[in-house]
């Protein structure tokens, strides 16, 4: 089936989809089955580091392979002249550099470990991260993937690529109402601990005292 604006006849454009709804979903069932068994720590004998910098290597390997299955997708779609001018590049220029600053300022702030997942490895911040861009954007890494492909979509006139942007945030949003409460409750585990912790070590303290 086609459209003079969609062809969506096209296989690669299914890969393309396929490859986006894909990519969350793996890190996502990988990364909660590594925080209640550890199996990719136990992988590298016991050392979380390394278990983390091994998906982190994973979903990045994962975002080119998605990145190339859309832009072979877009390749084989058609272009609407109505998109083909100077001021919607402009605006798709504007878009991709704001989306990339977005991720790009993203993984300086968190780091490796805190970009990619490694709270569910146990390797967990002392604090919540407030600088740029998270004193503007509750999820710029997300925000800025998907201004990514817009932009991209603009950029050479494609309006199948409006639809898969449209796709993207549908699937990030989604993502993200599994993501954000495990990653909540992990935090609330390492505090609850902390507090624990802290309540034994001040009886400790008092039966010292007493004694």
């Amino acid at each position: 089936m086609s459209s003079s604006l969609v062809d969506f006849s096209k296989a690669s454009l299914w890969l393309s989809l396929a490859s986006i709804a894909f990519n969350p979903t793996f890190w996502n069932i990988a990364a909660r089955q590594e925080y209640r068994t550890h199996w990719i720590t136990r992988l590298f004998n016991g050392d979380k580091y390394k278990g983390c910098y091994a998906i982190a290597t994973t979903i990045f390997s994962l975002g080119i392979i998605r990145d190339l299955l859309f832009n072979r997708a877009l390749s084989e779609q058609p272009t609407l002249p109505l998109l083909n001018n100077a001021f919607v590049q402009l605006v798709a220029l504007l878009l991709f550099a704001s989306g990339m600053t977005f991720v790009t300022t993203s993984t300086y702030m968190l780091g490796i470990t805190g970009t990619f997942l490694g709270d569910y490895f146990g390797i967990l911040m002392d604090e919540r991260v407030t600088g740029f861009p998270f004193n503007v954007l509750d999820n710029p890494m997300y925000v800025g993937s998907t201004l990514s492909f817009l932009g991209t979509s603009l950029w050479y006139a494609k309006p199948a690529g409006l639809l898969v942007t449209a796709y993207v945030w549908l699937v990030y949003h989604v993502a993200l109402q599994f993501e954000g409460p495990f990653t909540a409750m992990i935090y609330a585990n390492r505090d609850n601990q902390k507090s624990t912790s802290g309540s034994s070590d001040h009886a400790k303290q008092q039966r010292k005292k007493k004694l």
